[in-house]
């Protein structure tokens, strides 16, 4: 009897072994990501305290456009990390791409704890704020490929919907604590204390965290195997775009009304508040915070739904329901009094959003072979991320300021047909990875 159980019993162990260890996996990752995306949004929200110190223009508006446009340098280089990093990951490991990402954040953000002011250095200082920002913007556009793909294999099969949504559990976390760390600091710092000196140490706790990043990174066992990493079309755009090219494109399609619709409402939607439905400042931030940490909870919610449904469903319902609620959302915030409502409509909306964020990596990951999987993923988000989502508040600002705001919320419409169309091309099982160990 007992040599009958024993190698069930082996096996069930070794079963629930794997699984620890998959799950360690996916915290060790997603916590890296987190820490980039910290690190990322920390600039955005310090940028109104250390302005003058690399630009000393007497206009604070000059200032603050200035540190604006180093901002959306580091955006637009997610393209050329997307392509580099998915090339380093699918030709040389995923867990090399992954360790390089956070190291290069972490000098990043090191960098611009410690640099000198304009008033020390002159035209330095703006010029290595930039080069900083360029390092950070190479880094998250490596991050999102590179995390969705791992995530995407070492996933349980059967729960890899699950799994992989807390990459944007994540990355969701990351622009939270953001905004927590300056809260925090604005209640222990003067204003002029921020100005000066203490706006140096939300940087310094994103390089300190990034290293801590880096050692649960370094215990990441690789996914991708030998021969898929020694193939000549590992990494190759050329391969991507001549073997792939349909996956790719049905990937830039969804990515682009996804990421739209998810910078609409999240970080335009504080701005929304407070420009168009005149709410105070502080109130809106209170229901933004509110709001983003309801959509993180949301996201392993909806992930699991996709492992029932299936991915393409989870798409379809995105795509059909985002182009329905986005008019009569934006409408009603339009003239919204009440916080509250506001709160329960954001978060009806971002429910909706969440049927794409939440499998956002593995929608992607399956659409790919090994070989120019990463690539593939980070190359097209990157790409959609950078021209829609991206460009996303200027559009709806420029429109605004033309007396045309209305006109925005058709062009996420739109945007929300075209993610929906696209998703009907996605198969009903996944080509690949659906049978990857």
């Amino acid at each position: 009897m007992t040599q009958v159980n024993s190698p069930s019993l082996g096996s069930g162990q070794a079963a629930a072994d794997d699984s620890r260890k998959r799950v360690f996996a996916i915290v060790a990752a997603s916590s890296g990501n987190l820490v980039e995306w910290f690190d990322f949004y920390i600039y955005a929200f310090c940028a109104i305290y250390f302005a003058h110190s690399f630009f000393p223009q007497s206009n604070p508006t000059v200032q603050l456009l200035n540190t604006a446009g180093v901002f959306a340098a580091g955006f637009l280089m997610r393209p050329i990390g997307g392509w580099i990093f998915g090339r380093i990951a699918d030709r040389h490991g995923r867990k090399n791409s992954l360790l390089i990402s956070v190291v290069m954040m972490c000098t990043g953000s090191l960098m611009i704890a410690c640099l000198p002011t304009y008033d020390s250095i002159g035209a330095w200082a703006p010029a290595l704020l930039l080069l900083a920002r360029l390092l950070q913007g190479l880094s998250v556009g490596g991050e999102y490929g590179t995390t969705a793909t791992y995530m995407s294999e070492v996933a349980l099969r059967g729960r890899r919907g699950f799994f992989s949504s807390f990459q944007y559990v994540t990355l969701i976390g990351g622009q939270l604590l953001a905004v927590l760390v300056v809260v925090i600091l604005q209640q222990i710092y003067t204003e002029q204390e921020l100005r000066t000196w203490a706006w140096r140490i939300p940087f310094v706790i994103g390089a300190i965290t990034a290293i801590v990043a880096l050692l649960l990174r370094r215990t990441l066992q690789e996914t991708s195997n030998a021969s898929t990493r020694a193939s000549k079309e590992a990494g190759s755009v050329v391969a991507l775009l001549r073997d792939h090219r349909a996956a790719f494109l049905t990937v830039l399609g969804y990515t682009a009304g996804g990421s739209l619709i998810f910078y609409t409402f999240t970080t335009y939607m504080q701005k929304y508040l407070v420009n168009t439905a005149g709410m105070p400042v502080k109130t809106a931030s209170y229901v933004m915070t509110g709001a983003l940490f309801v959509y993180m909870c949301m996201q392993p919610v909806f992930g699991a739904l996709s492992d029932r449904i299936g991915r393409r469903t989870n798409m379809m319902l995105f795509g059909a329901l985002g182009a329905l609620i986005t008019v009569p959302v934006l409408t009603a915030l339009h003239v919204v009094t009440s916080p509250i409502l506001a709160f329960v409509l954001i978060v009806f909306a971002l429910a909706v959003v969440s049927l794409y964020t939440s499998i956002s990596g593995i929608v992607k990951a399956e659409m790919f072979p090994p070989e120019v999987r990463a690539l593939g993923v980070g190359l097209a988000y990157a790409i959609a991320n950078a021209v829609f989502g991206g460009s996303a508040e200027y559009v709806a600002l420029g429109l605004k300021s033309l007396g045309h705001e209305s006109a925005f919320y058709w062009y996420v419409t739109v945007m929300m047909v075209v993610a929906f169309l696209v998703s009907t091309r996605l198969p009903k099982q996944a080509k690949y990875l659906h049978h990857e160990p």
